[in-house]
């Protein structure tokens, strides 16, 4: 591969195909539909199509590769138990096209550096192994009993099995990983990271040193019973768009929504939800309560201002902090409230961007409740400045 192609190979400085308008003010509904059916329709037959859409999510079907989102114990849609995102990922993973050795004669490599990720997805799914020699330009086919051969030739030249790594996607089947990280752990290494790792290490390692636990305690149920559910560096119609369903039954349950971005997100503002007939026809649910625009890296200085005021709270009233608890499960707690009255309110509050009326709503949304989630994504898992962030959200919030 040439210098060249190797560095278009890196993730892009430029912008592919990106569009600029004016920011929409609701989000999923009818649009939605329509998007899914033609990813769909482009891909897949109409009777494959419908036959795994029935078993998407649902018990004895299989997980959607779409996102993460967990199914709900018993509740599930009849209609469908996924979204938009769901579909076109069900579309790209399902697709009949393949890709034979003609394609890697018309392409060599550094024009296949040219290509989006989007256009190598839907080129469609690898036919046979290929090789790179050294020197060459394309790539080329060899059968499957060379290329377990120039694998195993290069594992077993290790000095030792912990040398390698074995990467591999969230996205990937039960079955195939299971076999995956058996045929791993049988060659002699636990090395097996993926792409959560890159997602959520940050956040491990904070929780990890907090509470004694790398992941989040909430369930699903927790989401439609809190009180108020702060969703912070995270965009979930993009991304997750089963998640509006949860915090749309929060909302019917007389829950508040605190959105914290740098950018208003569509879905935070409206949800209309394809499934229901009367949502469709009436506009959908307003979500967000507040929405902090908070500036970008602001959010350490954010969360250091309402824990400054919590504390002022406590010593005004001395019923804000769960003093039992922090005696009983807790270390530091003094050492806590000295590191934190280094701060200034006022400085921290500048720092985060948020104008004194917008933080008031959300203090008095915090104070003022008990039953607070915090959900996060990879705004705040993937930033510089990860674990401390998390770190002084948990140290509150959990």
């Amino acid at each position: 591969m040439s210098s060249s192609a190797k560095d278009k190979a890196k993730t892009p400085e430029g912008f592919t195909s990106l569009k600029t308008e004016a920011p929409p003010k609701n989000t999923v509904g009818f649009g939605a539909l329509k998007a899914a059916a033609i990813q769909v329709n482009k891909y897949m037959k109409a009777s494959d199509a419908l036959k795994l859409s029935l078993k998407i999510n649902q018990k004895g079907g299989f997980d959607c590769p779409g996102c993460a989102w967990p199914d709900p114990d018993d509740e599930r849609s009849a209609i469908g138990e996924y979204c938009e995102n769901g579909m076109k990922a069900i579309a790209e993973e399902a697709q009949n096209k393949t890709i034979n050795r003609d394609f890697f004669v018309k392409y060599s490599v550094d024009e296949l550096t040219n290509f989006t990720d989007f256009e190598i997805g839907k080129s469609g799914r690898l036919a046979e192994p290929m090789f790179l020699p050294e020197g060459a330009t394309h790539y080329q086919p060899i059968s499957w009993e060379a290329a377990f051969e120039k694998v195993g030739s290069h594992l077993n030249a290790l000095n030792n099995p912990d040398e390698a790594a074995f990467y591999t996607s969230g996205r990937t089947t039960n079955e195939a990983a299971f076999l995956y990280q058996l045929f791993v752990r049988e060659f002699g290494t636990s090395n097996l990271p993926d792409c959560s790792n890159m997602c959520h290490e940050a956040s491990g390692s904070a929780l990890t040193e907090t509470l004694g636990i790398g992941k989040g305690s909430v369930k699903l149920d927790d989401l439609y019973k809190a009180e108020v559910v702060m969703v912070i560096g995270q965009n979930p119609a993009t991304n997750h768009p089963r998640m509006l369903s949860a915090l749309e039954k929060c909302k019917n349950n007389g829950g508040k929504i605190i959105a914290i971005n740098p950018l208003p997100e569509a879905g935070l503002i409206k949800f209309t939800d394809p499934q229901n007939p009367i949502k469709l026809l009436t506009g959908g649910t307003k979500l967000a309560d507040v929405f902090v625009p908070i500036t970008i890296n602001g959010d350490v200085a954010f969360i250091k201002a309402i824990l400054l005021k919590l504390l002022e709270k406590e010593e005004e009233l001395g019923n804000v902090f769960d003093k039992h608890f922090i005696e009983e499960y807790t270390s530091d707690y003094n050492a806590f409230v000295a590191d934190l009255k280094t701060y200034n309110f006022d400085e921290c509050l500048k720092a985060s961007g948020v104008s004194v009326d917008i933080f008031n709503q959300t203090f008095d949304l915090i104070l003022n409740n008990e039953k607070i989630i915090v959900c996060w994504a990879m705004g705040l898992t993937q930033h510089e400045n990860a674990v401390i962030i998390f770190e002084n959200l948990l140290i509150y919030f959990c």
